[in-house]
């Protein structure tokens, strides 16, 4: 398939020319994905280092809140989160990574990574913002453990 081979590696060429300036502006819709989630959903925390690390992914935690019903509800929105690590979609058990990091079971539960690609604007990020904390605050009226500050 030498057409296919030629047209991967023209795919290849301009990923490679665009990937600084594509993980620059992903850097910045993450910071403020992470910074709007964190101003309005009190009991919320970004799971790791925030310094040096992938452009395009935060793994964020909810007091709670179990993650799965949590991704259900921003599913049924239309928004797609993930309560793990890509490499282990499908399965409840808690995020192997944020055991390995020293979370508890309970944190990694209340966990959801987003991440962002090449079509994410930042009205992606508001509309994260105008339907997580409604859903947020839905999914703790069910529980009656208080929030911790």
């Amino acid at each position: 398939n030498v057409a296919g081979i030629v047209g991967m590696g023209v795919a290849a060429r301009i990923a490679r020319g665009k990937m600084g300036d594509e993980g620059v502006r992903l850097s910045a819709l993450r910071d403020r994905l992470e910074a709007r989630i964190l101003g309005a959903v009190p009991g919320s925390a970004v799971n790791g280092a925030r310094g040096f690390r992938v452009p395009n992914t935060t793994n964020i935690s909810f007091d709670r809140v179990e993650a799965e019903s949590l991704l259900i509800a921003l599913d049924l929105d239309g928004i797609a989160v993930s309560t793990g690590s890509a490499c282990s979609s499908g399965t409840l058990e808690p995020s192997h990574v944020l055991k390995a990091m020293g979370f508890n079971a309970h944190r990694a539960q209340s966990s959801i990574r987003f991440s962002l690609g090449a079509s994410n604007t930042d009205a992606d990020i508001d509309r994260v913002i105008a339907v997580l904390p409604k859903i947020v605050e839905k999914l703790r009226s069910l529980t009656r453990t208080p929030v911790k500050a």
